[in-house]
């Protein structure tokens, strides 16, 4: 990284009030498994099962946050970071899914946590579904039983009111799409399931509990702001055939469209809708009016666009993503491309209009390594941020409402199925040991942020 790109961004180029920030999900960093009555999720089971994780591990110990959270929680505040986006497994709260009583084990946990952000000056950014169902629920049909809907509703209530007087900014659900799909179609994910029929079940379900979420907090929390979090992709045609063309509308349809235009009060995509036959969800009427209930912001994951072309018997809706070789791409094979994030934040507020927009997730992954110096020199991640950077800024001056920034992550951590394979933190974690190294993108940022770049 050429040190001379770093000029052309600045903290002061966006608006004072812009909200900067640090992301990480519960499964991925907690660890203690088994402490404090903690229940069994479906990410739980899904480790156990061997193949599914590609190093054979599990977020059994993971980053050990459960018990070094001080330590984390004043990493992201030497940041010089104002706010911090964290998830709630649902298992600590209930550890059977439902119940009369919440575990208070659980909820004193998170208790100390979000004092800790606080007493740190940092903005508590609460998600409620980071994808740790608990497997009490899974085993009576998980999302594709609408069941589980009233016990997220519950659980949702219970949180909400707990922290009422602490946590004011709510996002419902995090990515909905890899809930449904990586879980419950491709398999991927747990539940490990690969059915499509099931998945778009899920997805509904999902969305509906996001809706019925909605105000449930508001009625606990006292200017309570609510959202979801999605992850959505700019996407293009592999080529300029009308074939492409139909094809990239068709996957935008279920892509992107599926979640924002039900979240914008449009229903579901009646041209993917059609397509899907007897798979389609069982919709109750009034199901989509509590699916549009109106939000404060929206969320939005960026990592990569998407090349799409047409393909007979390819998947559901017979369209292929491809890969060009000619790209920039980081060690996941995730092409880099902050054009992208431009022109996807351009189309959301041009389609739909939300009132505000955070990116709550942006990152990328390297083959990360400490040196002797026991430094990690993370050039490529460096670029990533800074271009990055500058793109949001150039969404901001094109007078798109994004209203602050989360990085993904604060920590490297246990990243799905790939295990600890991949590394997406600003601070490099030696899993052996535990120990917490700011990587120099990390180190970039703390500069950025305090303006002494």
């Amino acid at each position: 990284m050429n040190k001379a790109d770093t000029k052309f961004i600045r903290r002061s180029d966006f608006p004072a009030n812009f909200l900067w920030g640090s992301s990480t999900s519960s499964y991925q960093i907690e660890g203690a498994s088994r402490n404090d009555d903690r229940g069994i999720s479906i990410w739980d089971t899904f480790c156990a099962k061997r193949g599914n994780i590609r190093d054979g591990s599990s977020g059994d110990v993971a980053c050990d946050h459960f018990h070094r959270w001080p330590g984390d929680l004043s990493l992201a505040k030497d940041l010089g970071t104002n706010a911090y986006r964290f998830s709630i497994a649902w298992p600590r709260i209930f550890p059977n899914g439902v119940g009369v009583a919440p575990n208070q084990k659980g909820l004193d946990f998170y208790s100390r946590l979000v004092d800790g952000m606080l007493e740190r000056g940092l903005e508590p950014w609460a998600t409620l579904y980071h994808w740790d169902l608990p497997q009490a629920l899974q085993d009576q049909g998980g999302w594709a039983n609408r069941s589980t809907v009233d016990a997220f509703v519950r659980y949702t209530d219970v949180v909400s009111k707990h922290f009422s007087d602490r946590i004011k900014n709510w996002i419902t659900h995090n990515e909905p799409w890899c809930t449904a799909f990586n879980g419950n179609y491709e398999g991927v994910h747990a539940p490990g399931i690969k059915d499509f029929k099931i998945a778009l079940q899920v997805c509904h379900h999902v969305l509906l509990s996001h809706g019925l979420a909605i105000p449930v907090i508001r009625r606990n929390v006292l200017g309570a702001r609510v959202g979801a979090a999605l992850s959505l992709h700019p996407l293009h045609p592999a080529s300029d055939s009308d074939e492409d063309a139909a094809a990239t509308k068709r996957h935008d349809g279920l892509r992107n469209r599926w979640f924002l235009d039900a979240l914008h009060g449009r229903g579901y995509p009646v041209d993917v809708w059609t397509q899907f036959g007897d798979k389609v969800p069982r919709v109750r009427e009034g199901d989509l009016d509590v699916i549009a209930t109106p939000t404060d912001f929206l969320g939005i994951n960026y990592y990569f666009p998407e090349v799409v072309a047409n393909e007979h018997g390819s998947g559901i809706l017979n369209t292929k993503v491809v890969e060009n070789d000619d790209v920039e791409r980081t060690a996941f094979g995730w092409e880099v491309c902050p054009k992208g994030m431009v022109d996807l934040l351009a189309r959301v507020h041009r389609d739909y209009r939300p009132a505000e927009i955070y990116l709550t997730e942006n990152g990328s992954t390297y083959e990360d390594v400490l040196r002797p110096d026991g430094e990690v020199h993370d050039e490529q991640r460096l670029s990533f941020l800074i271009r990055h950077l500058q793109a949001a800024r150039q969404v901001v001056d094109q007078g798109i409402p994004l209203k602050g920034y989360f990085a993904w992550s604060l920590l490297d951590n246990f990243e799905w199925a790939e295990g600890f394979g991949r590394r997406f933190g600003l601070t490099y974690v030696d899993f052996d040991t535990q120990r917490r190294t700011l990587k120099a993108s990390g180190k970039w940022y703390r500069a950025f942020l305090h303006g002494t770049n």
